[in-house]
């Protein structure tokens, strides 16, 4: 899809007018998760609500089920959803992979991977089926997070990329990052790892690589260890860049991506226009349209990058001290 048409789909589905009427019945709400309370993305889910009219206790009520880090724990949930005791199931991040044994109850999904290569949607513009949701896979992405590193890193050469294989559109992520690394002369060592399991192996084979910057792909297991990776690159002495703004404030260096929790947040547009009858079979995935670039001065201080003749400060969404 080109991104003049991505760009409007996205304003066609996450529309900026909130509707005046309020629902008038009581409808429930299934969320899963595999991270655990406090939960930011499931406080900017309800925020969207709210600004469209819902009111717990009122016309709405959750129902909460968190594995941390565990999505086979949630199927045990998902056998014995019926029909009609839940009006609406909302998987945030891998709790989707439990999810696809449903096929008579509407989800809405908000995943870092490929929706199409987990097989949940046909197309990311007719899902066909019973679900929908936003993707913060962007093929685009990738190649820009490289380009921001050799920014504000020129000396950059050869490039450690940090990736969880058990994540659907991990490939195509890849293979945008090679070809941007390409274009720039930069040669990336692919650190692969399968899961959990294999990260600390994988940061080990990442140390050893001789690389003078690593970037990692956001996903799940990525995401909960981000403290632990960010200090790795700190202590091996690597400029860092990652996904999503969570990784910077626990200590990378740059992430450009979208905001997770305004995306959550968006994502309650769809959840109304299902509960008010529209079908996830008729609703594009969507991508996030904006993006934000964080850059985390502390770390920049320690890394021993200057970065006043830097442009990237004036470019940066969120500045980190």
């Amino acid at each position: 899809m080109r991104r003049r048409d991505l760009i409007a789909l996205v304003g066609a589905a996450w529309p900026l007018t909130v509707r005046a009427q309020k629902p008038t019945r009581l409808y429930r709400i299934l969320w899963v998760s595999t991270e655990s309370q406090p939960d930011p993305f499931l406080d900017g889910f309800r925020e969207g609500l709210r600004a469209l009219g819902y009111a717990e206790g009122e016309n709405v009520e959750f129902e909460l089920h968190y594995a941390p880090g565990d999505h086979v724990a949630l199927r045990q949930v998902i056998s014995e959803l019926k029909r009609g005791s839940i009006d609406l199931v909302v998987s945030s991040g891998p709790a989707t992979r439990a999810m696809t044994a449903v096929t008579d109850i509407p989800v809405l999904f908000a995943l870092s991977g490929d929706p199409v290569a987990l097989g949940i949607v046909k197309s990311l513009a007719q899902p066909g089926g019973n679900f929908t949701g936003s993707t913060f896979l962007s093929l685009a992405l990738a190649g820009k997070r490289v380009e921001l590193l050799k920014d504000i890193f020129p000396k950059l050469r050869t490039l450690a990329v940090l990736s969880n294989t058990d994540h659907p559109g991990e490939q195509s992520e890849w293979r945008a990052t090679q070809q941007a690394s390409k274009e720039l002369r930069i040669v990336p060592v692919y650190v692969s790892f399968f899961g959990a399991q294999e990260l600390d192996n994988a940061l080990t084979v990442a140390g050893n690589s001789r690389a003078d910057a690593i970037l990692v792909f956001p996903e799940a297991v990525t995401m909960v260890h981000r403290a632990r990776i960010a200090q790795f690159a700190i202590t091996q002495r690597l400029p860092s860049m990652f996904g999503w703004s969570e990784y910077c404030e626990a200590g990378g260096l740059l992430s450009y991506g979208a905001n997770q929790r305004a995306t959550y947040f968006s994502l309650a547009t769809y959840a109304d226009r299902i509960l008010r009858g529209e079908r996830p079979a008729n609703l594009p995935v969507v991508q996030p349209a904006k993006f934000e670039l964080a850059v985390n001065l502390k770390t920049a201080r320690m890394l021993g990058i200057d970065l006043d003749t830097s442009s990237i400060l004036f470019r940066a969404n969120k500045v980190i001290e």
